[in-house]
């Protein structure tokens, strides 16, 4: 929100500084981000009259002006200006007039001097010497009746400073030069000078018919018919520089004042050429397969969640949004309809956003916009139309207010004790009535069995943000300062909390994956629904009621999606060797979740650990030839994120990995995740090169770690055996490994087996064509004895017959 200070010291004016009111704004919650002069520092510039202009005798460019500053006497200026006068008033710079600093950054100063053979006593200036505008097309004209000789600073009020405030989303009261004031108010206790509304005269006696057929929407419309306008009146200069400095273009007289009430009061209003109306309006929900070409020229579809006003032919309006191109006023317009109304919050919040665009009037009906004020407006907004646009052929239509289904305001109690516990400071109720009446909250003493220090108050109708105890606590904690809150040390004990050793941080988890080369990302909660059906095969995801943007509709259930988005944005930036991880919640339905501190009912929301590897295997380098990253590379650091602890690998199917390159990760028996190399059809759809390769595992189950715990060092010893099997070529070597496992932990002598590595694969010559030759390395050693060649040859045989009878293995010759 920008606004002027000196339009908000018209209504309330503090006696204090600029810095101290920037200052009060900002502890009161409203944050003021930026406090910018409306003009640099310049002196000595005047209004001031042409009276005569002669061409320069030595420049064809160049006119000799006589000009009245004010001085008593004419000066002699040259000006090469294209529009310059006689007759017309223009900005002046004296002689010795400091204007504002040039490139090299130093003020310029006005002296007296010649050009072209002829003395020139000043300046004549344009709005963008002086740094007041951007207009180029040559001096800046004043009105007639500007004061000869007045500071140019005075008169066009350049002593001014735009403010701009971040209101928080609960602060729509404040979307307002009265709402602002009325904080200035109660926080410094001076005075609101409101200007009065004066009722037109009302002169016709014509309506049009209006039908509110959804109360859902609008809870009261409101309304009236204005005949004989000249809508190409001038917007006054006071009018316009109020807009510019609140972030507004000056656009028409009519639509001028149609945004100055609603900076002003807060009151967004539309202004419809009356002349483009077919009959009745009709206030209802949108209808699916209409359309409608608005003010911005944007074409929209409509449907069943939007609101319109309608006439018998078309729809006019998106209610509470933006009007349509159709019925907007020009500047051959007459006679216009003027409307104002309240529009239910929820019925417009999310409607701009969902095509793509925001408006003034959205952003305060989705907040919520004075219901009981409507007919003063309508009035505020008539006597500006009439004053700079009414003809002598005006005809003003009486106000045709629909009060429909307005707000039901519940009274809020507020309890001194809370609000003591809450702020920490030893508030009576004497201040707290104090604050309630400086805030203009209605409110009543209450008392039940002689116990005091309850109040129950009602919100007043500008207020939407005041619904439950602590939103009245937090209205004291403003007014009475946050400053003055003393700064005490906690009162509840504190004491450091020992952390269990079997557990290890996701900071811990985060370093060990920085270690390995990865580097996090951050991503949405939110992604586009495609990447939910691509990457997690889910037809049926988490949808949100109000996305931030319309493709971010649903809640991830993977991470997979956002971390090939990443992937996909640094190649697009030239970046060929990507490694990224994310430590983040995935979103799931899960009927059995119940309501907790940090969970919602229905909703399981699990901690996941994803990383993905694009690229070649290592930066180019002279030690080894340039390879791609593959499936075993990612498994490798994996197996290192869970070390000492193994992992099983299952080949698996998954809809975002090659069906042949795609395997679940299990823990102790329990599924934890999956790996594997991206599908095809992804690296098609999302223009990738080549195959990235990823993993997705359980955060928890990644934070589970052993506690260490004393082996004893054998003395003895070790050896090493090595056993080629040949097996059919689907049977997978994981499961080679189980069946030696199984058989080592049941047979006697399996204790002396310390590691099971397979380090070859053959398939070729020797072999029929669907065998081939898997080779494992057996460590060996014994904690109590020397290992003795009758023991070593019973376990390896066991291990061997036992790949046999479950696998069909046979040793390879």
């Amino acid at each position: 929100m920008q606004f002027s200070e000196n339009w908000l010291r018209s209504i309330v004016d503090p006696k204090m500084s600029s810095d101290e009111l920037s200052h009060l704004l900002t502890m009161s919650g409203l944050e003021v981000e930026e406090v910018e002069a409306v003009a640099p520092p310049f002196s000595n510039v005047v209004v001031a009259h042409v009276v005569e202009v002669a061409k320069h005798p030595n420049a064809d460019r160049l006119n000799v002006c006589q000009v009245d500053a004010g001085t008593g006497t004419l000066l002699n200026i040259v000006c090469g200006a294209p529009n310059v006068r006689a007759g017309m008033k223009a900005i002046c710079a004296k002689a010795g007039a400091l204007l504002p600093p040039g490139a090299d950054g130093k003020p310029f100063e006005i002296k007296v001097g010649k050009l072209r053979g002829v003395e020139s006593q000043g300046m004549m200036c344009s709005a963008r010497e002086l740094g007041i505008s951007e207009e180029t097309s040559g001096l800046m004209e004043l009105p007639q009746d500007a004061p000869v000789g007045q500071n140019i600073r005075d008169y066009l009020g350049l002593n001014d400073l735009k403010f701009t405030i971040k209101l928080t989303p609960n602060k729509a009261d404040c979307l307002s030069v009265l709402g602002v004031a009325r904080e200035v108010s109660a926080l410094t206790g001076s005075p609101l000078t409101l200007a009065p509304t004066r009722a037109v005269p009302v002169t016709s006696d014509e309506i049009l018919a209006v039908k509110v057929s959804a109360p859902d929407l609008c809870g009261r419309f409101a309304g009236r018919v204005i005949r004989g306008l000249n809508a190409r009146a001038a917007t006054p200069e006071w009018m316009k520089r109020r807009l510019e400095r609140s972030g507004q273009r000056s656009v028409s007289a009519l639509v001028d004042i149609s945004n100055y009430v609603m900076l002003e009061v807060g009151r967004p209003s539309h202004v419809f050429d009356l002349a483009r109306i077919h009959g009745s309006l009709d206030v209802r929900w949108g209808k699916k397969g209409e359309s409608l070409k608005l003010l911005n020229g944007n074409t929209v579809e409509i449907d069943e969640w939007v609101g319109v006003i309608a006439d018998e032919k078309d729809i006019e309006s998106l209610a509470g949004i933006m009007g349509g191109d159709s019925t907007a006023v020009s500047l051959d317009t007459t006679d216009i309809y003027l409307e104002a109304a309240f529009w239910w919050p929820n019925a417009i919040q999310g409607r701009a956003r969902r095509y793509n665009f925001s408006t003034d009037a959205a952003h305060r009906f989705e907040r919520g916009v004075d219901y009981a004020t409507i007919p003063d407006h309508i009035e505020r907004i008539t006597a500006l139309i009439v004053e700079i646009c009414g003809t002598g052929d005006t005809l003003v239509g009486p106000v045709d207010d629909q009060v429909v289904n307005l707000p039901q305001r519940k009274p809020v109690q507020l309890r001194t004790a809370r609000a003591q516990k809450v702020i920490g400071v030893p508030l009576n109720d004497d201040v707290i009535a104090d604050i309630f009446t400086r805030l203009q909250l209605e409110f009543v003493r209450e008392d039940s069995q002689g116990e005091s220090g309850k109040f129950l108050v009602t919100a007043p109708s500008y207020r939407f943000d005041i619904e439950i105890e602590e939103d009245l606590i937090e209205e004291v904690a403003r007014v009475y300062g946050f400053e003055n809150i003393p700064a005490n040390p906690p009162v509840a004990a504190s004491s450091m909390l020992i952390a269990p050793e079997d557990t290890r941080s996701l900071f811990a988890i985060r370093h060990q994956l920085a270690d390995l080369g990865y580097q996090e990302v951050v991503n949405m909660s939110f992604v586009e629904s495609a990447w939910e059906q691509d990457f997690a095969g889910n037809d049926a995801p988490i949808r949100l009621q109000n996305p931030i943007a319309s493709q971010l509709s649903v809640m991830r259930s993977s991470l997979i999606g956002s971390l090939v988005a990443n992937v996909r944005y640094n190649i697009n930036r030239k970046a060929g060797r990507v490694r990224a991880f994310e430590v983040g919640a995935v979103f799931m339905r899960n009927a059995a979740v119940q309501d907790g501190p940090l969970a919602v009912a229905g909703y399981e929301q699990p901690k996941r650990v994803a990383a993905i590897a694009y690229g070649p295997a290592a930066d180019e380098q002279w030690g080894q030839p340039t390879r791609a990253v593959d499936f075993f590379d990612v498994k490798a650091d994996l197996e290192a994120l869970f070390a000492p602890r193994q992992l099983r690998f299952t080949k698996a199917e998954h809809p975002a990995l090659h069906p042949g390159r795609c395997a679940t990760v299990e823990l102790d028996g329990k599924q934890i995740g999956l790996i594997g190399e991206l599908h095809p059809r992804w690296l098609q759809k999302y223009d990738l090169p080549q195959a990235p390769v990823l993993f997705e595992v359980d955060a928890e189950a990644l934070r589970e770690r052993q506690v260490p715990s004393y082996t004893e060092i054998s003395k003895f010893p070790g050896a090493t055996r090595d056993l080629a099997l040949v097996v059919k070529q689907d049977v997978p070597a994981q499961l080679v490994i189980d069946a030696f496992h199984a058989e080592i932990a049941v047979n006697p002598a399996g204790k002396i087996v310390q590691a099971v590595v397979l380090f070859d694969e053959y398939r070729g010559k020797g072999l029929e064509t669907d065998e081939k030759s898997l080779a494992f390395r057996f460590s060996l050693q014994d904690t109590q004895s020397t290992l003795q060649d009758e023991a070593v040859d019973a376990i390896m045989a066991a291990v061997l017959d036992s790949a046999a009878t479950k696998l069909s293995a046979r040793l390879r010759a």
